[in-house]
């Protein structure tokens, strides 16, 4: 069909023709950008619409044109991913127009973004693993692209980073797929279907997994393939972090990790293991390095990265109510993280900083910001009746349903442990978003005023205000869907995740009962009265005269005004023993393998070198020492007397002559 052509090709033209713009046409470009991304989304509704038919290969004339034999697909997976890809894409666009106005290499950055939709389009369409593969790897060059917009030596620096580690990621993608073909002899999705994992080939089917999930979980940003998220978070425009790493590469690595565990492989209780490992751990370790991060973007980029895991965590179960879990996760996730980068991207446009110890008291100045960000807060720390509570209580019943069917007694207390890291994951994002809402929002400002901001980068004079319609109106919308899917969890279950997997999600979940019940409308209702009565004992409270007394900081009556903000939260964490050595560690990038492999490669290269370099000096002495011996015999056989030199010519004449007749 030859819409699903139009999904890729379209905003890969109109990403073209903003590249072929020049930058002092902004308006033409910006208006090219925000057409293309809008007519996409439609075109990515109405592929959603018609997502219970499957198109294939016969493509039209446009391939024909082209010269390229695309093998495309549509299922009841990829039309509803492929449709936030756009909904998103058109978001991050309406966006950039106020955000990234006055940057330079608006070009490049409208045709990256707009080239990224098309491509990733592409991707999820795919049915031939080859061209999802060149897909994949032109999002990557997007990547490249996007990140190293934001300017100078740092910027190109973590752009090289994160195109080193994701493309060594996809290298292992490659190999895995050629590994596949070698077993079934094809490359198309639908042909393989699970053929996999047999007896006769368990060990290539494992390496291949193996290689193929490497793919997805670095595209996803999951541990150990995560430092280039941290690094790019600083030196990235923040339109870029919340278009790429908070939703559309959390969409396409989940979207294939599924592909992988569901469509290719047979997964092994082993392996389903292994990613629930992989999945606690990123967890864990991720929230911890939030947990004391005093820079709002480095804060949520970790918090990127620990959401992850309880998606590779909810598929790693290998059971339905997980898996719906974790791919309900990853949506959910792309929605509430985009929103808070949004947010911490208005922030900084208004008050010029990201530092939280700069920041402070904006909630009454940039109250459409602050509650969007509130609300995404809430839904990432898993507070209901928001969507992040719903989709990590699926997950969570997962994990008990695995470890309930195991029958290794060791392999359940496992299972039993990555959902206790996962609950207690929980309660650290809940606290460290305490830390930023307190920072940001509620703490007092650095200059006693609200409405100002002595940071650098901006006249303390200048106040601040609510950004651009075109900046919180992307915001709102995020916001709206982290509270629609969690009080009306049922509609996305039914429409979008349900059908993914072949699950049946009516009016109440019904998967949702396998290990307990929860009916997230009648759940809402219930903590709503919860919340009128807490407040009407509130007003009770306020009718008493408050007592009003002076400020003591240490036993001691504070003589002058003091501030505190958010930043002195939990900078004791790192001093607890155990873990001020691992925090040490990882100050010293000793997880980061990008900086091992970079010492490893660079340890080769000098050992390469070194032989080389030896190789040459024998070579030059050894061509050295044989010009000595020819010229040795030269010296010898020259000693003066004529007949010998005509003996001399006589032979060489024979010599040529034997040559040429021959």
């Amino acid at each position: 069909m030859i819409i699903l052509v139009y999904s890729i090709f379209l905003p890969v033209l109109g990403g073209l023709i903003c590249l072929l713009i020049p930058n002092r046409v902004k308006i033409l470009k910006e208006a090219i950008a925000l057409i293309v991304s809008f007519v996409a989304l439609v075109i990515g509704i109405t592929i959603f619409k018609e997502k219970g038919a499957v198109f294939y290969r016969e493509l039209g004339l446009l391939t024909q044109i082209l010269g390229i034999n695309l093998d495309l697909r549509v299922d009841y997976l990829n039309s509803f991913i492929l449709m936030f890809i756009t909904f998103f894409g058109f978001l991050i666009t309406l966006y950039s127009l106020k955000f990234m106005s006055g940057k330079n290499r608006l070009n490049e950055y409208y045709a990256y973004l707009l080239i990224n939709i098309g491509v990733a389009n592409g991707a999820v369409l795919s049915n031939n693993l080859l061209t999802l593969l060149i897909f994949w790897d032109l999002v990557l060059i997007c990547l490249y692209g996007m990140i190293s917009i934001g300017g100078g030596k740092a910027a190109s620096c973590s752009a090289r980073k994160s195109f080193i580690i994701v493309g060594v990621a996809d290298f292992l993608l490659l190999l895995g797929i050629l590994l596949v073909w070698y077993m079934t002899r094809t490359f198309s999705i639908d042909v393989i279907k699970a053929t996999l994992f047999t007896s006769v080939s368990f060990k290539i089917s494992a390496l291949a997994f193996i290689c193929m999930a490497c793919g997805a979980l670095a595209k996803a940003g999951s541990m150990p393939f995560h430092t280039w998220i941290p690094d790019a978070a600083t030196e990235a425009p923040v339109p870029v972090m919340a278009f790429l790493p908070a939703s559309l590469d959390k969409l396409l690595g989940i979207y294939l990790l599924i592909r992988i565990t569901s469509d290719l492989f047979i997964m092994p209780s082993w392996l389903g293991m292994i990613l629930m490992f992989i999945g606690a751990f990123t967890i864990i370790a991720a929230v911890m390095m939030a947990l004391i991060q005093h820079d709002l973007k480095k804060l949520l980029s970790y918090h990127a990265v620990s959401q992850v895991g309880y998606m590779v965590l909810g598929i790693g179960t290998g059971n339905p109510i997980g898996i719906a879990g974790g791919l309900f996760h990853m949506l959910n996730h792309a929605i509430y993280k985009s929103c808070l980068f949004l947010g911490g991207g208005a922030v900084e446009h208004q008050a010029g900083t990201t530092d939280l110890e700069k920041l402070g008291g904006l909630s009454r100045v940039m109250p459409i910001t602050f509650v969007a960000t509130l609300i995404a807060a809430f839904s990432i720390s898993g507070v209901p009746p928001f969507n992040g509570f719903i989709s990590k209580w699926m997950v969570y019943q997962g994990v008990i349903q695995s470890a309930s069917s195991q029958v290794n007694q060791l392999t359940s207390f496992f299972c039993w442990i990555f959902l206790v890291a996962a609950m207690f994951g929980s309660a650290l994002t809940l606290a460290s978003f305490m830390k930023l809402i307190h920072s940001t929002f509620f703490g007092q400002p650095v200059n006693e005023s609200p409405t100002t901001t002595a940071s650098a980068g901006r006249e303390s004079s200048t106040p601040i205000k609510e950004v651009n319609w075109t900046m919180w109106v992307p915001m709102a919308v995020l916001a709206a869907l982290c509270v629609i899917f969690g009080v009306f969890a049922q509609i996305p279950l039914g429409k979008f995740i349900g059908p993914a997997i072949g699950l049946d999600f009516a009016r109440i979940p019904r998967a949702l009962s396998l290990s307990g019940l929860w009916s997230p409308t009648l759940a809402t209702g219930l903590i709503v009265i919860g919340l009128i009565i807490g407040y009407l004992i509130y007003i009770i409270g306020k009718a008493t005269k408050p007592r009003v007394d002076s400020i003591y900081i240490g036993g001691e009556v504070a003589t002058e005004v003091h501030r505190f903000p958010g930043t002195q939260f939990y900078n004791t964490v790192k001093e607890i023993g155990g873990l001020s050595g691992i925090y040490k560690a990882a100050e010293k990038k000793f997880l980061d393998f990008y900086k091992w492999g970079m010492g490893f490669l660079k340890g080769v290269a000098y050992i390469l070198f070194y032989c080389i370099d030896r190789f040459v000096d024998w070579l030059v002495l050894g061509v050295a020492r044989l010009v000595l011996l020819f010229s040795w015999i030269l010296r010898r056989g020259h000693i003066g007397a004529l007949p010998t030199y005509l003996a001399w010519c006589l032979i060489g004449f024979g010599i040529i002559l034997y040559v040429l007749v021959r």
